[in-house]
């Protein structure tokens, strides 16, 4: 016997997020660009701001846009906006989730990086090596440098020539936009120096090299997680301890 569907009701929040979602990808509205705000939002929709609001943080634990205090809310993805398929967007622990999509991207992005470095052009190699020097200097002016990381990550990707591979980008791009959002942003000076060693890998031909970059570029990220995990550890257990 066939089941019966059973449609799960959306809140008002729910249904004006996916409204949201539709504006963004109808208004083709780039990476790295600004939304109306939140006034705009509510008369446009015939909605509260609260309802905006609720809709815009359902956006942003999905990866697709990202608040900047006193700024405004900018759209930080664009890989597989339509749907949170995977469904991470509700995943609370957001630490635990940074940790297993390192593990995962360890599992498969060095093996990327071997197949880009044995299929790209000459010109694609040159214009991931724009991309790996855009974000240096985006992070180095103190500008928002995370949707030009992904960007460079998703391009990667791509070039590894493989269709089932460029369907895996959102998990890259999720992992990028997690991990920003734990460590608030920051860059270690080795992740800047693994992005170049594996431009630099590439542009040799050197596929041993290239993927031994790229493991060390997660390896050193999937390490910051760890110690924010500990240190969540050590603050609970402390909590814990003058409760009693």
């Amino acid at each position: 016997m066939y089941q019966k569907k059973v449609e799960v009701k959306k809140t008002l929040g729910q249904k004006t997020e996916d409204r949201l979602m539709k504006y963004i990808l109808d208004k083709q509205i780039e990476i790295g660009e600004k939304i109306p705000n939140e006034f705009e939002l509510a008369e446009f929709f015939k909605v509260g701001r609260s309802t905006v609001r609720e809709a815009v943080k359902g956006l942003v634990s999905r990866g697709v846009l990202e608040v900047r205090r006193g700024d405004g809310t900018y759209v930080i993805s664009s890989v597989d906006m339509e749907n949170d398929v995977l469904g991470f967007g509700q995943i609370k622990d957001r630490y635990q989730l940074a940790l297993d999509l390192f593990d995962v991207r360890l599992m498969i992005e060095p093996e990327i990086v071997t197949w880009a470095c044995r299929k790209a052009t000459k010109e694609q190699i040159q214009h991931l090596r724009t991309l790996c020097e855009e974000v240096e200097m985006l992070y180095k002016q103190g500008n928002d440098h995370i949707y030009k990381d992904i960007e460079f990550h998703s391009y990667l990707a791509k070039l590894s020539g493989n269709i089932v591979v460029e369907r895996l980008i959102p998990v890259i791009n999720t992992s990028v936009v997690t991990f920003a959002n734990i460590t608030y942003r920051s860059l270690m000076r080795e992740t800047l120096e693994t992005h170049r060693a594996v431009v630099t890998a590439m542009e040799h031909r050197d596929a041993v090299g290239a993927k031994c970059a790229m493991n060390m570029h997660l390896t050193y990220n999937r390490q910051v997680i760890m110690e924010l995990l500990e240190e969540r550890r050590r603050k609970k257990t402390a909590k814990n301890t003058s409760d009693v």
